[in-house]
């Protein structure tokens, strides 16, 4: 069995804007004196930090039988064939392809892309995407769990 895992972080310019959300946040307090100024800074920072942090924590990973995609788990015996999408094919599935039905895992950063089809009859979603930095190793993984 061929384990997977991935985070799928927000990009370094991200962090960059969060410092920048800390300046405006400290600018904004600039009237009020030094120490605000000071609090607003850092307050302003660590809260537009927390949120670039908090975005990027999704986690996609193949265990126990089971794709874990952020909240989800989906069994892998109710998973059909996997297709690895590449920049222009992610593209179309998230905008003119996509089906308002199916389960996303969408990171607009992240160019590449997994279409996973959901076979189970009982589930009316039609496939899961996932955005992801290796679609093939992830198809592969799936492959090797439905294998074993």
């Amino acid at each position: 069995m061929q384990p997977y895992e991935e985070r799928l972080t927000a990009p370094r310019s991200w962090w960059l804007v969060s410092v920048l959300a800390g300046v405006a946040a400290g600018l904004t307090m600039l009237p009020l004196g030094t120490l605000p100024l000071l609090g607003g800074l850092v307050g302003g920072t660590a809260l537009a930090a927390v949120l670039t942090s908090a975005y990027g924590a999704v986690r996609i990973r193949v265990v126990a039988g089971s794709l874990v995609a952020g909240d989800a788990k989906i069994p892998v015996t109710a998973l059909g064939a996997a297709e690895p999408l590449d920049e222009a094919e992610a593209r179309a599935w998230r905008t003119y392809k996509a089906d308002p039905r199916a389960f996303m895992v969408l990171r607009s950063y992240i160019p590449t892309a997994l279409r996973v089809e959901v076979t189970d009859p009982d589930d009316p979603t039609p496939y899961v995407y996932l955005s992801t930095r290796n679609p093939e190793g992830l198809a592969a993984a799936l492959n090797a769990v439905r294998a074993a």
